[in-house]
């Protein structure tokens, strides 16, 4: 019998953090998938993007900077939250993302929003919704053990050393 709970223990062992792992595969493919959509159709945003209103502090950018700078930090932080490096960072880029994706598009068109924007996709904030309870999941718990950022020698290298 003890020698079951010892296998059962480690069963668990080997387990634990699957389901961040997991959970970080599936965001990260999203971005990453979104931000390739932006720019690969070139540097310079669709129409629908430059009529539309941004939050206070990206307002004062031009159109073409936030769709590049939208474009690239779903590519950047979108691999990092794949890789696990720098995930919690990561997750507050994309947050920062989502929240002005939300702000300037999906919200107005309601919960699910389906084919309002050129797309068959659901265009509503339900899904950024989603997906930034993900980030914030990331956020407060960390990419877990199947991660770069677990790994105990790359991450001494990050840490101040006292002068």
């Amino acid at each position: 019998m003890n020698s079951l709970l010892i296998w059962r223990e480690k069963a668990l062992e080997l387990l634990r953090d699957l389901g961040l792992l997991g959970l970080r595969v599936w965001v990260s493919q999203e971005y990453v998938l979104a931000g390739y959509t932006k720019l690969s159709g070139g540097l310079t945003p669709p129409d629908w993007f430059t009529a539309l209103s941004f939050p206070p502090l990206v307002r004062w950018l031009p159109v073409d900077v936030n769709w590049v700078t939208a474009g690239v930090g779903e590519l950047l932080f979108g691999t990092a939250i794949l890789l696990g490096l720098f995930s919690r960072a990561s997750a507050i880029g994309l947050l920062f993302i989502t929240y002005v994706a939300v702000y300037t598009v999906h919200f107005d068109l309601g919960w699910q929003g389906w084919n309002q924007i050129e797309t068959e996709a659901g265009q509503g904030f339900k899904v950024p919704l989603m997906l930034a309870l993900m980030l914030l999941t990331i956020l407060t718990q960390g990419a877990g053990r199947y991660a770069l950022d677990a790994w105990p020698g790359l991450a001494a290298r990050f840490k101040a050393q006292p002068a």
